[in-house]
């Protein structure tokens, strides 16, 4: 099993930044493809950003290309989400999410964190 904890949001400005930090622990967290989802008030869960075990390869929602990054760091056991201007429209419950790399699917999930963009 893996636990996934995300922390780092909260309210901010349009045009700010947050970064959102997320903290694995339990299986070998370096063999895990983890990935950012967020769901936005009234809409579906949806996919921001995932990053490969190694970091080597990201992949982001067309929405936050050029305004967010994610990267990982595996001797500490963390991902992190970088968003840089902010939209009201980024506003919504961001999720860590972790999956193994032979499944499409991400298996684990963490409890979530608030953001929120005033305008």
């Amino acid at each position: 099993q893996v636990q996934l904890v995300e922390s780092g949001g909260g309210l901010v400005q349009a045009g700010g930044s947050l970064r959102l930090s997320c903290a694995a622990s339990g299986r070998t967290f370096s063999s895990l493809g983890m990935g950012w989802f967020r769901q936005c008030p009234d809409k579906e869960r949806e996919f921001v950003a995932s990053i490969s075990w190694r970091g080597a390869l990201r992949n982001y929602a067309d929405s936050v290309k050029g305004r967010f990054t994610i990267s990982r760091d595996n001797a500490k056991n963390m991902v992190y989400l970088q968003m840089n201007s902010l939209k009201p429209e980024d506003t919504g419950v961001y999720y860590c999410a972790g999956r193994v790399p032979s499944k499409s699917d991400y298996d684990y999930w963490g409890q979530g964190t608030q953001v929120t963009v005033s305008s």
